[in-house]
């Protein structure tokens, strides 16, 4: 069904041309599924662009991409249109920036049906229904009419696969489709995809940064290095027995379950040094175990933050949603505690109705004995320079009219610290250092950043106030395991050095074991285990928690 021949894809710098992806030769049965695996700019995602017909003008292209017998390279734009959407679909990598923000959700996969299918726009919105209970989001009847602002990450990533296999595609290329995901919506998306390619016929082009969800739904897969396959063949054998260094390096930068090593191995160790070394020097320890101070910097008792759902004719509230329901626990200086749940589980309500982004009903938040919640606007301020947040989505945390100089200096400003924009300066400097960047690229803009780099950017802009306790909310979820295991080392050097304690919220709970010394696993609002990583991993309480380990996707080998 799909065969790519020596595909160069080219850009011209300031200086030379740059070649991203370097003569690629891919081969797909009707039915089968591809997983193609690689760090951020290996060219994973400039290869699906490809087939879609949808790389940016000012990209160079040579080779063939055969879609059966149809060289989809030497299509027009108009008889690209005939595939696009229809027989060829596309699930990409951030829903956060592919939804249009001022239209429903409804309306943006009953637009794609009414093109393709003929149908009219009621038969479309009840088809969007239809498509909205089979990816598992809630009250469906009432997702058709929501903005992409009024839901969460996760769910607005179940939109865009819902929107993706709305007119049954024959190939269906899925960029990073789970990244959002918790593990148990990840698990059913995954069978999902899986039964839909086997009912239907329908092959897929599977991209992630998560080689145990590659192993999971992909027959083949093919490892990118800068351009090049450098690896190629069955799932089963390439995982059991990887060849290339870089595969091998993949494969050691998932955080282990069974281990806690103080420092995660990063790519470069395996490209420039005998393997061996590599994982004899990364199995390193026992689980660290923390001890608690006496008393607890943050304590958060019986808190409540509830949504209207419904109200009558004269404007009265008559229904409410609980996003957070009589939540009550500690936090104790230096500790990293783990936040898990399913995506709308209240995580990221929680978090930031901590920090006062969002106002809680009713409820304390006692952060070194001054309750948050009591505190009028100027104190609010004042204490916000002692509390941070590292948000899910880097890219739409960022102003893209800013250069990162100026995002990191503008807390600073915002708060009169240091004496004048040129002490500013050497301080963003020295974050930027800090966080593996350089003072160099502060009048970059952010689009000129990879995910990883952005991940860094906001951390450092996190940094820049000198906090004590910092939320990370998804801080990770985005980006593919070589960078992930860099930004964790970086986030646990970083405690050590500064003494921070951080609440580390993520649906990837073999990451959330690696860095918390406790978990905390929410349900619906409500908090239903706590205790040490390894008790709640091994010896979990609740049946959800033990449906979430469960769930936790391993290489299949």
């Amino acid at each position: 069904m799909l065969q790519i021949k020596n595909l160069h894809i080219a850009f011209n710098s300031d200086k030379e041309e740059v070649t991203a992806v370097n003569g690629i030769d891919l081969f797909l049965k009707k039915g089968e599924s591809i997983g193609l695996v690689g760090e951020s700019g290996s060219g994973k995602s400039l290869t699906a662009l490809a087939i879609m017909g949808l790389l940016p003008p000012q990209a160079k292209v040579k080779g063939s991409i055969h879609f059966n017998d149809t060289d989809l390279l030497q299509l027009s734009l108009k008889e690209m249109n005939q595939y696009r959407g229809q027989r060829i679909s596309m699930i990409f990598q951030e829903p956060m920036t592919s939804l249009n923000p001022v239209m429903r959700c409804g309306e943006q996969v009953a637009e794609s049906i009414v093109k393709h299918q003929k149908l009219s726009r009621k038969k479309a919105l009840m088809l969007v229904i239809d498509l909205f209970r089979q990816v598992n989001l809630p009250r469906p009847e009432k997702m058709i009419h929501a903005y992409p602002h009024e839901i969460s990450g996760g769910q607005k990533q179940r939109v865009m696969i819902a929107m993706a296999i709305a007119n049954n595609p024959e190939l269906l290329i899925a960029d990073e489709p789970t990244t959002a995901l918790d593990v148990t919506v990840q698990q059913e998306i995954l069978d999902l995809l899986d039964r839909l390619r086997k009912e239907k016929g329908m092959s897929m082009v599977f991209i992630s940064h998560d080689l145990g969800v590659v192993s999971k739904v992909a027959d083949q897969v093919a490892v990118l290095y800068k351009g090049n396959i450098v690896e190629q063949g069955f799932c089963a054998t390439i995982f059991a027995n990887p060849q290339h260094p870089y595969t091998q390096g993949l494969l050691a930068c998932r955080p282990p379950i069974n281990q806690r090593p103080e420092k995660l191995p990063v790519i470069e160790d395996f490209m420039i040094k005998e393997v061996g070394q590599i994982l004899k020097k990364s199995v390193v320890t026992e689980a660290f175990i923390h001890k608690h101070a006496d008393e607890p910097i943050l304590k958060v008792h019986q808190l409540v933050k509830d949504y209207p759902l419904e109200r009558n004719f004269l404007g009265k509230i008559t229904k409410t949603f609980s996003a957070v329901d009589h939540a009550s626990f500690e936090v104790f200086p230096g500790e990293t505690l783990g936040l898990v749940g399913e995506s709308g589980c209240g995580k990221t309500t929680l978090g930031r109705a901590i920090l006062k982004l969002i106002q809680p009903n009713s409820g304390s938040i006692l952060f070194e004995n001054q309750d948050l919640t009591k505190l009028s606007r100027a104190e609010t301020k004042k204490a916000r320079q002692r509390l941070n947040i590292v948000f899910q989505d880097p890219y739409s945390s960022l102003n893209p009219r800013m250069s990162i100089g100026e995002a990191i200096m503008e807390p600073m400003k915002v708060h009169h610290l240091h004496k004048n924009n040129k002490e500013r300066a050497a301080k963003t400097a020295e974050l930027l250092e800090r966080v593996g960047l350089t003072a160099q690229q502060m009048n970059r803009f952010p689009h000129e950043f990879s995910g990883g780099q952005r991940q860094r950017i906001v951390i450092a802009r996190a940094l820049a106030l000198q906090p004590r306790f910092i939320v990370c909310d998804e801080a990770v979820s985005a980006l593919d395991v070589s960078v992930q295991a860099k930004v964790l080392n970086l986030l646990n050097e970083l405690k050590k050095t500064f003494g921070f304690t951080y609440i580390f919220i993520s649906h990837d709970l073999s990451v959330v074991k690696y860095m918390s010394d406790r978990i905390m696993v929410m349900k619906e609002g409500r908090i239903v285990e706590i205790g040490s990583a390894d008790e709640v991993f091994y010896h979990p309480q609740s049946d959800y928690t033990r449906k979430l380990i469960a769930a936790l996707p391993m290489l299949s080998v």
